[in-house]
């Protein structure tokens, strides 16, 4: 894995003059904030090598390189899932990219299902810690201690002190944002009504089905990281309606301008 690590960031290299500051990860329906971004490098997935393919409504799957707030910045305008039929290596492995590729933050984003009652649809939660609820982890296996330690600490897997400056920006901009634990599930279905009593019960604000592969290899390679959902849907008792990937994907567009606006803030400073 390594040596296609290795082989894919030179190709890149070979594509791009500009060094990243900092990785986005955007999630689904949230493709937009590239809008945002001045764009001097497209890279699509396809023409990337070793570089898996986006299978899901609302990853177009680009790797966009450019300036957004004065930093230089590498935003994946689509991110892999495991339950594309992907390993976890593979999820992942743009994130390895990435680090080699110069980034010292990763900021990432996601659309999730609510399961605390004071959620609302179209709310944003900042992501302070995260529970693991895939089948494995995307460490498992021979660890190389070119890429990190075989035993990595995951007590402040999401940034404390960025967490503090997005909720500065928040308050200043007169969004409203929350706090809480984000659970980590394969999917591809819906939770049912039992899933996400269990998932309260245990300590969760929200689910979802990326993120904590991607953190737990950004962690592993020391990049600190910062994380926000925006909750699409509820699984809260007599809140709970079908839902299909459609309105997931409206309900991100729709408030995905509010994130925006702390993400840019958050590298202005």
């Amino acid at each position: 894995m390594l040596d296609q690590i290795k082989k894919t960031t030179a190709f890149i290299q070979s594509k791009i003059a500009l060094i990243p500051e900092i990785g986005i990860i955007l999630g689904s329906g949230l493709g937009n904030l590239v809008n945002e971004i001045e764009i001097e490098y497209i890279l699509p997935y396809e023409t990337i090598p070793h570089f898996p393919l986006s299978t899901v409504e609302g990853h177009s799957g680009k790797l966009i390189f450019g300036k957004l707030s004065g930093k230089n910045v590498v935003a994946m305008q689509g991110r892999f899932h495991y339950y594309e039929g992907y390993d976890l290596k593979q999820v992942t492995f743009p994130v390895r990219v990435m680090k080699l590729l110069g980034i010292q933050q990763l900021i990432l984003s996601n659309a999730a299902g609510g399961v605390n009652p004071d959620f609302e649809i179209g709310d944003l939660m900042i992501i302070n810690d995260h529970i693991n609820f895939f089948n494995s982890n995307p460490l498992v296996g021979k660890n190389n201690e070119e890429l990190g330690n075989r035993f990595p600490d995951m007590s402040d897997a999401y940034d404390k002190q960025i967490i503090k400056s997005a909720k500065q920006i928040a308050l200043q901009s007169n969004i409203k944002v929350h706090e809480g634990v984000y659970l980590g599930l394969t999917g591809p279905t819906f939770e049912t009504p039992a899933e996400y009593r269990m998932i309260r019960i245990i300590g969760a604000d929200a689910v979802g089905m990326s993120t904590v592969p991607e953190v737990i290899v950004a962690r592993h390679m020391n990049i600190p990281c910062f994380a926000m959902s925006i909750i699409t849907d509820l699984g809260v008792p007599g809140k709970i309606v079908k839902i299909t990937l459609e309105e997931v994907l409206k309900v991100a567009a729709q408030s995905e301008k509010k994130m925006a606006v702390i993400i840019k803030k958050l590298l202005e400073n």
